[in-house]
């Protein structure tokens, strides 16, 4: 059976373009958990750093890499 008798609106239905913003809030959102994340890496990293400095070389980062990922500013201030 065909769908002669359907109406042309449900047969052959246009494609719809949602007009999505390329900024939208939940991306507003996402970019802030990402960068809270890390903000807390680089806290932790930097407690390490002071508390433990072997557990450094077990993450497999040198001294100076370290020292330059504290030192990171935040996006908004590069």
């Amino acid at each position: 059976m065909n769908d002669s008798f359907a109406p042309s609106t449900f047969l052959a239905a246009p494609a719809m373009h949602t007009g999505r913003r390329p900024f939208s809030l939940a991306a507003l959102r996402s970019l802030i958990a990402e960068h809270r994340k890390q903000a807390y890496f680089r806290l932790e990293l930097k407690r390490m750093a002071r508390d433990n400095p072997h557990l450094i070389d077990d993450i497999g980062l040198t001294k100076k890499e370290v020292e330059a990922e504290i030192a990171k500013l935040p996006f908004w201030q590069r």
